[in-house]
């Protein structure tokens, strides 16, 4: 068993973060009891890489369109894309896109409870599967995030930040952190992820208002200092994916054809411009329907 449980034991840990989740928790559309399997693989694909609060409005509105798979199936793929207006990583849109047609045709337009068939679907990797298994279906699953593999690097292993990527010593820790009935386990899941969201952020974690201060491990250590790889930051201006965002922009904006006029007005160097249009041509976000005459996908 991992380090944590040598001071506190795991029923003890579970409950303690799971008293502090219903307290603090909050109030989110895809957490509520009506809310459908649809609903929350819709929240867990725009929640990637995006804030909370730039999610909502998007959610609410994607919804309202597209209230089953099937809805969004019977549409273009770049309807998705044109929805998902401002996100960010729009191909994630299009996996949704694909995820919603395998639904439909495979699995008679309800999303799948089990978990295996979750992460066959379309654009659904480890944690998705993991993640809508338990919320949706509260089934036990671990459910590892940025947010919860932050919370375990610090109260369980006494470091500040995790690794770049998801280690099986981290998956090993999640395992055995795991509660064994499977409402308990969703819960905890859900509730770990809350915790790392609101108290042990990346910047500034709130440590005297954690529901683990005494049993942390970080603490215990005296919170020493992140030592490992640079940890990479996120860039914008000026990058490829700000020239990929306006350009999309003026395609979602245009409903229809756009001329390589009009998008050569949205940014004014040449080479980056090409390039950014060709990766999203590539990445299928954008189709070319003649010489310099371009669509988003039909």
């Amino acid at each position: 068993m991992v380090a944590i449980t040598a001071v506190t034991p795991a029923p003890l840990l579970h409950t303690t973060v799971i008293d502090w989740y219903e307290a603090n928790a909050r109030d989110l559309p895809w957490r509520t009891p009506d809310a459908s399997p649809w609903a929350v693989m819709v929240s867990e694909f725009m929640l990637q890489q995006t804030p909370v609060k730039r999610v909502l409005p998007a959610y609410a509105a994607w919804l309202e369109r597209w209230p089953t798979p099937a809805d969004l199936a019977a549409d273009a793929p770049g309807e998705a894309v044109r929805m998902w207006g401002r996100l960010g990583y729009p191909r994630r849109a299009l996996r949704l896109h694909a995820a919603a047609v395998a639904i439909t045709e495979e699995h008679a337009g309800r999303v799948p409870e089990d978990h295996a068939a979750l992460l066959a679907l379309p654009g659904v990797g480890e944690y998705t599967a993991a993640a809508v298994a338990s919320f949706a279906f509260r089934q036990r699953h671990a459910v590892l995030d940025t947010n919860v593999r932050r919370v375990f690097a610090r109260a369980v292993t006494g470091v500040e930040y995790p690794a770049q990527a998801t280690t099986a010593a981290e998956r090993r820790t999640a395992a055995e952190l795991l509660p064994a009935t499977a409402e308990t386990a969703a819960t905890w899941a859900v509730a770990v992820m809350e915790l790392g969201a609101l108290v042990c952020t990346a910047r500034s974690p709130e440590c005297a208002g954690c529901p683990l201060l005494r049993q942390c491990a970080w603490q215990r250590a005296g919170r020493p200092p992140y030592e490992g790889p640079a940890r990479r930051g996120q860039t914008y201006e000026g990058t490829d994916r700000q020239v990929r965002g306006k350009l999309l922009a003026v395609l979602r904006e245009a409903h229809g054809e756009v001329s390589q006029a009009r998008l050569d007005e949205v940014w004014p160097e040449p080479v980056q411009r090409a390039r950014a249009l060709d990766g999203l041509v590539a990445d299928g976000l954008v189709e070319p329907v003649a010489p310099g005459v371009y669509r988003l996908p039909q």
